[in-house]
C-alpha cells in the first residue's frame, strides 16, 4: 500500500494559469495538467492508494475558498487539508472552521505566504493548531520562488517544534530541501516532527537521505512526491533502492501516515 503525503491541484478554472505561472518560476514541466482530475489520473497510473492533498492560500481572501474546495473533495482516499494565511484578520477563526470542516490539517508555504516559520506574528496561529489537534505541513528549505532567502530553514524549524511539543508539524522535502546536513544536525529525532521525501528524487544523495532516516525513525518520514513536480512512482522507487528493511520501508509508504492522520 501507498499513501502519498504530499500533492497538488488547482480548481479547473484557474488550474492551466496557475500551472503556468509555476512551471515559469521552478523551470519544471508539470506531470498534469494542474487539476484535481489529472492528479488522480496520475495517482492512479502510479498505483497510489491514498493521497494528501495540499492546498496554499496566497492571499488572505482565497483561504475560505480554498477550504471549502477541500472540504467538497475531502474522502477516504483523497485526504484534504486547509490553508489559512497568515496575514489574515480571520485566521485563528478560520482555522477552527477547517476544523469542523473535517479537514486533518494545514498546509503553510512560508514562501508564498512571505513569513518565517519563527515568525512572532505565526505563535497563536500554532497555538490555534495545538489546541485543535490540526497538523500543520511546512514548505521547508529552498524554493526557486525565493532562492536566496529561506523563509523555513531546519534550526528555527527545530525551536518552533520544541516550543509546541504538542503540535504535530510535518516539515516537507525532508525537513529542508538543500539543507540536509542541517536537518540531521538539528530535526532528526524530534518527536513531534515528521519528514516527507517530497521531490526528493534524484536531489539527494541515497546515504544521505537513509542517514537522516535512520537517525529520525523510518515511523515518522512519510512517502511523498510533490505531485505534479514529481512522479509518485519515483518517491517510491527512491525509498525501495535504499538498504531499509521492509518493515521500515512499509512504515514509510503508509504506516507513518496512517498513525499521523489516525486512519
Amino acid at each position: 500500500m501507498y499513501i502519498d503525503f504530499h500533492t497538488h491541484a488547482f480548481a479547473d478554472k484557474i488550474a492551466q494559469k496557475a500551472i503556468a505561472r509555476l512551471e515559469s518560476v521552478s523551470n519544471l514541466k508539470a506531470y498534469t495538467d494542474g487539476t484535481v482530475g489529472g492528479l488522480k489520473r496520475l495517482l492512479a497510473e502510479d498505483k497510489i492508494d491514498k493521497a494528501v492533498f495540499l492546498p496554499i492560500a496566497t492571499k488572505p481572501s482565497q483561504q475560505e475558498i480554498i477550504n471549502n474546495l477541500s472540504a467538497s473533495l475531502n474522502s477516504d482516499d483523497f485526504i484534504c487539508f486547509g490553508s489559512v494565511h497568515p496575514d489574515s484578520p480571520d485566521a485563528l477563526n478560520e482555522l477552527e472552521r477547517i476544523k469542523a470542516l473535517g479537514l486533518k490539517g494545514v498546509k503553510f508555504h512560508p514562501d508564498y505566504q512571505e513569513f518565517f516559520v519563527e515568525d512572532e506574528k505565526m505563535l497563536p496561529i500554532y497555538k490555534k493548531c495545538e489546541e485543535l489537534g490540526l497538523i500543520v505541513v511546512f514548505h521547508a528549505g529552498y524554493d526557486p520562488l525565493s532562492p536566496d532567502l529561506i523563509h523555513c530553514l531546519p534550526q528555527p524549524s527545530a525551536q518552533i517544534a520544541k516550543r509546541f511539543p504538542n503540535l504535530k508539524i510535518v516539515l516537507a522535502h525532508l525537513g529542508g530541501m538543500y539543507r540536509f546536513e542541517d536537518v540531521y544536525n538539528y530535526v532528526a529525532g524530534l518527536p513531534n516532527v515528521w519528514l516527507d521525501t517530497a521531490f526528493l528524487a534524484s536531489r539527494i544523495s541515497d546515504e544521505m537521505l537513509e542517514k537522516i532516516i535512520r537517525k529520525h525513525g523510518a515511523d515518522k518520514v512519510l512517502l511523498a512526491s510533490d505531485a505534479p513536480w514529481q512522479r509518485p512512482a519515483d518517491a517510491v522507487e527512491q525509498i525501495q533502492n535504499l538498504p531499509l528493511s521492509d518493515a521500515q520501508k512499509e512504515w514509510i509508504f503508509h504506516k507513518s501516515a496512517e498513525h499521523l492522520l489516525n486512519l
